[in-house]
């Protein structure tokens, strides 16, 4: 959520930054409505002033026998009691209006950050690995002979119906070993705080985080009113919901392995084959809560721990920042990671970094007390996959594919599966 009174010094700025996401100018209908708003405020504080003279003048006339005085008091302090409910109703239903709109409202963009309209624009920053070259014709994860037995679709649309699967044998087993490495990988070697969070949680989680109000439709409620976290991101953020943290804890780095839910309401007829595209799916999340003067620091240090899986799996990688047309509600900056995919012949997105300043923590009114000038100021967090597990899966299934159907496994993930080394084309480890 935006600081009105950022809005307020310096409207054309904020215009200018929505305009670089493709948004009209948006400071005057605002500050309308604040300035209706704050109107309302000094109508109630004047009018409650007005009855607080004239309680006082009340008893004066009284006493005096002033009897018309005493009667001219009493019915005004009565009119000043009636405007004073009235203005503070007005003043806060102006304000929820006030609220909803700057929650409708996507963050602000950095500087830095290229301009565009889709991803088309955006802008790649490195390359890590290179594609295999293949003395055969490489699939697509499914068609894999090895995977077949343990990549069950049908059975998953006869549970569910389209978006899942079931996984079974060796298939299963892998897609367990690559959530268990990355966060043991992510507790050892990036110092996060391994946690484990609910995936139900209260309306006003997803309002914490930005899913809701304006993207209700791409998540799950339940008949209880608890909705189906799309991302631990929900959980993790929102453990410093309405706190007043010790500066002194800062950053707080944690991560979470945890299954997701999404409805996918805006990706109609795409990826729906396969399991790039689940509506359930597991994702190992990673969430720091830092303050004002490190975000931007925290977000290349968080983009490094994603890339870090990927380079330990040995999967060839692309790392884009996205362009203002491209980016998420609530981000300020994106870093995506695309895993180079050899059955579709492209780099898809695995990961998405985001800084996301002081929005969420508005929102969630999180604060800390600043060393440096003693008083409270917001939070900033950032959030991003270490990694999507089946997409993860995906890579590591069509990278190592071989013509036989059987598929050579990563050396970082041999531990994990008992010494294994191979899914083979009869769907077994060994």
């Amino acid at each position: 959520m935006h600081d009105i009174r950022a809005i307020r010094e310096n409207p054309a700025a904020f215009d200018a930054a929505l305009s670089r996401r493709g948004i009209a100018p948006m400071s005057d209908r605002i500050l309308a409505l604040d300035a209706d708003r704050r109107a309302r405020i000094v109508a109630a504080e004047t009018a409650q002033a007005d009855q607080n003279r004239a309680s006082k003048d009340v008893g004066a006339a009284k006493a005096r026998g002033d009897d018309a005085e005493f009667e001219r008091l009493r019915t005004m302090i009565a009119e000043k009691k009636a405007d004073v409910t009235k203005m503070q109703a007005e003043a806060s239903l102006l304000d929820g209006r006030l609220r909803e709109l700057l929650m409708d409202i996507p963050n602000l963009p950095l500087d830095s950050v290229p301009d565009g309209r889709d991803e088309n624009d955006n802008v790649e920053l490195r390359r890590w690995g290179s594609p295999r070259a293949f003395d055969f014709t490489p699939v697509e994860h499914y068609e894999i002979t090895g995977v077949k037995p343990g990549m069950d679709f049908e059975t998953a649309a006869k549970l569910s119906g389209s978006r899942f699967v079931v996984l079974k044998g060796g298939v299963a087993r892998i897609h367990r070993a690559l959530a268990q490495f990355m966060l043991d990988l992510h507790v050892t070697k990036h110092d996060l705080q391994e946690t484990w969070t609910p995936v139900l949680v209260l309306e006003d989680m997803m309002v914490g985080t930005g899913q809701l109000p304006k993207f209700g439709e791409d998540s799950y409620l339940t008949r209880e009113g608890y909705w189906l976290i799309p991302t631990s991101e929900v959980t993790l953020t929102n453990t410093v919901n309405g706190d007043l943290v010790d500066h002194a804890s800062l950053p707080r780095r944690m991560v979470a392995h945890s299954q997701c839910f999404r409805s996918e309401a805006g990706s109609a007829g795409r990826d729906t084959t396969g399991m790039l595209r689940q509506h359930q799916f597991e994702k190992v999340e990673m969430v720091s809560i830092t303050d004002a003067d490190t975000g931007v620091d925290e977000h290349d240090r968080m983009t490094r721990c994603a890339e870090a899986v990927l380079e330990a799996l040995e999967l060839p990688y692309r790392t884009i920042v996205l362009c203002t047309g491209d980016m998420g509600f609530g981000a300020r900056i994106t870093h995506d990671l695309e895993v180079w995919l050899p059955g579709q012949d492209k780099y898809r997105e695995i990961s998405s970094v985001s800084y996301c300043g002081d929005f969420q923590a508005r929102r969630m009114n999180a604060r800390y007390r600043s060393d440096k000038t003693g008083k409270p100021e917001f939070v900033h967090t950032l959030n991003g996959s270490g990694l999507a597990v089946g997409r993860a899966l995906i890579a590591v299934l069509e990278n190592g594919q071989q013509a036989d159907g059987s598929v050579l496994l990563p050396q970082a993930l041999h531990p994990y599966l008992g010494g294994a080394t191979v899914l083979g084309a009869d769907g077994r480890l060994g």
